[in-house]
C-alpha cells in the first residue's frame, strides 16, 4: 500500500537518537513524516530488535491515515504486530524478536495515540508535564497494585520486562488516547531510554528551558547517555502552533485479547506474581559470565520477593577473554537477556563462531610468516655457498699456476745442479734422481 501524502501539521519538531555507551548496536528506530511520528524500541538483541523495530516503523507509516485518526491509526499498529510475527515465521530476523511501539499524529489542535509497550509520550502545557501514555511493563503494574514505589521501580530487577510488545501475540492492540492541545504545548515520544536515565521533573526542565525544537531533543539525548546510556536513547520533540483547548480522553476497545489480560492482571494482583514469574524463567533466557566464561541460564536474573526465577542451564568453554571489549564488559556487568534459550544458544553459537574465526584467521597470517622466513633462510645459504665456490675456484687456478712453474724450473735446475755436482764429485745439491743423473754425465763426459 502506498504511503499516504502528508500535509502540514501545524507543528515543528526535532529528533534525535543515539547507541548509548553500552549497547553495541542501536535496535530503536523513528519517523518523522509529519503529521505522523513514530518511536518503536526493538527487543531480541543484534539482528532482530533492529529488524523488528524498522519493520514496524515502515508499516506504520505505508498503512497510517493521511489524517489524524485514532482507530485507523491503531489499526495501521496492529498491522505492523503481524507483519513482524510473518517475518520472523519467514526466517527475517530471529524467532521472538519484537519492539515498543508509540506512534501519534499531531494536526492543527488534534493529536492522536497508539502505544504499545514502555516507549512514553508526554505533553508539557503551560510549563506542566505529564505522562500521556501508560507502560505495559511488570513495574508499572507493580506501582498500580501499590507493591512498590516509582522510586523503587527505576532500580527493580525486572525493570525492564515488558508486558505487550509488537511481535509476541497476533492479538495484541494498542492502548487509544485522542487529545484536545493548543498553542505553545509541546509533545515528547521517547524510548525508554530516555525516561529511565532521566527523572520526570528533569525531562520537564529540558523541555521547558530549550524552545528550539532540535536542540531540545539533542540536549535530552546528551542528558541520557552523560547519565550512563545504558541503553538506546530516541526522541521526537513537537511543538503544536494551533489553538485549542487541551483535553485528553482515552479511546476505550472492548476486546477478547484486553478482556483477558485484565482477567490475568487482576488473578496476579490477588495471588500474587508468582504464575508470571514462572512463566518467564520457563521461556526467558539470559547469558553472564562465570568464572571467566560465559554461562547460559533460564529464566529471568535475580531474585523478586525472596523467589528466584532462573537456573543455570550451562557453561559454555567461551571465555571472555576471546569475546570483543563490549560484550565481555555487558556479560560481566549485566548480563544480555534474550527471549528463549534457544535464542541464548544462538547467540553462544555466533560467539563460537566469531572466535573460531579469529583465531583461524590468526593461524593463518603466522602461517605465512613462518613460510617467509623459511624462504629467507635458503637464499642466504646459497649466497655463502657461491662465495666459498668462487674462493675455492680461485685457489685452484692459483695452485695450479705455483704447480706449473715448479715443474718447468725442475729439470733444469737438476740438471745443472747435476752436472755441476759431477765435476765437483758432490751429489748433495740435487734430488738423488738429479744427482744420479749428474753424476751419469760427468762419467759420460
Amino acid at each position: 500500500m502506498a504511503r499516504a501524502k502528508r500535509k502540514k501539521s501545524g507543528a515543528t519538531f526535532g529528533s534525535r537518537t543515539d547507541v548509548g555507551c553500552v549497547r553495541e548496536h542501536n535496535e530503536d528506530s523513528l519517523a518523522v513524516a509529519p503529521p505522523l511520528y513514530v518511536v518503536c524500541d526493538g527487543m531480541g538483541g543484534h539482528a532482530a530488535g533492529e529488524v523488528a523495530s524498522e519493520i514496524a516503523v515502515d508499516v506504520i507509516c505505508d498503512r497510517a491515515p493521511a489524517h489524524p485518526d485514532a482507530s485507523a491509526l491503531g489499526q495501521a499498529v496492529e498491522e505492523a504486530n503481524l507483519a513482524i510475527i510473518r517475518a520472523a515465521r519467514e526466517g527475517v530476523g530471529r524467532a521472538g524478536m519484537g519492539c515498543t511501539c508509540t506512534a501519534a499524529m499531531l494536526e492543527k489542535d488534534k493529536l492522536v495515540i497508539a502505544q504499545v509497550g514502555d516507549s512514553r509520550a508526554y505533553l508539557l502545557h503551560k510549563g506542566q508535564m505529564q505522562q500521556l501514555t501508560r507502560d505495559h511493563s511488570l513495574v508499572a503494574d507493580l506501582i498500580e497494585a501499590g507493591q512498590i514505589t516509582e522510586a523503587e521501580a527505576r532500580v527493580h530487577p525486572q525493570r525492564s520486562v515488558i508486558t505487550r510488545a509488537l511481535g509476541s501475540d497476533p492479538r495484541t492492540q494498542p492502548d487509544l488516547f485522542e487529545i484536545t492541545v493548543e498553542a505553545g504545548d509541546r509533545l515528547l515520544l521517547c524510548s525508554d531510554g530516555l525516561s529511565t536515565m532521566l527523572e520526570d521533573d528533569q525531562i520537564a526542565k529540558i523541555l521547558a528551558n530549550h524552545s528550539e525544537p532540535q536542540r531540545c531533543a539533542a540536549q535530552l539525548v546528551n542528558e541520557a547517555v552523560g547519565r550512563g546510556g545504558y541503553d538506546n536513547v530516541t526522541v521526537i520533540v513537537v511543538d503544536v502552533t494551533g489553538l485549542a483547548e487541551q483535553h485528553r480522553r482515552k479511546l476505550t476497545r472492548k476486546s477478547r485479547a484486553t478482556a483477558i489480560m485484565l482477567a490475568l492482571l487482576l488473578v496476579a494482583i490477588i495471588a500474587g506474581c508468582a504464575y508470571g514469574f514462572n512463566y518467564l524463567a520457563s521461556n526467558a533466557a539470559y547469558l553472564v559470565a562465570q568464572d571467566g566464561k560465559v554461562a547460559v541460564y533460564q529464566g529471568v536474573p535475580g531474585d523478586i520477593f525472596g523467589f528466584s526465577f532462573n537456573h543455570l542451564d550451562r557453561v559454555t568453554d567461551v571465555a571472555l577473554d576471546d569475546l570483543q571489549p563490549g560484550t565481555a564488559n555487558r556479560l560481566s556487568e549485566e548480563g544480555i537477556k534474550v527471549d528463549s534459550l534457544e535464542a541464548a544458544n544462538s547467540l553462544v553459537a555466533e560467539y563460537e563462531k566469531e572466535i573460531a574465526d579469529r583465531k583461524a584467521a590468526e593461524e593463518e597470517a603466522a602461517r605465512a610468516a613462518a613460510e617467509a622466513n623459511k624462504l629467507e633462510e635458503p637464499a642466504k645459504g646459497t649466497e655463502g655457498a657461491g662465495g666459498g665456490a668462487a674462493g675455492g675456484e680461485q685457489g685452484g687456478t692459483d695452485a695450479q699456476s705455483t704447480t706449473g712453474g715448479s715443474q718447468s724450473a725442475s729439470p733444469s735446475s737438476g740438471t745443472g745442479s747435476g752436472t755441476s755436482d759431477a765435476s765437483s764429485g758432490n751429489t748433495g745439491a740435487g734430488t738423488s734422481r738429479d744427482a744420479q743423473g749428474g753424476a751419469a754425465g760427468g762419467t759420460n763426459r
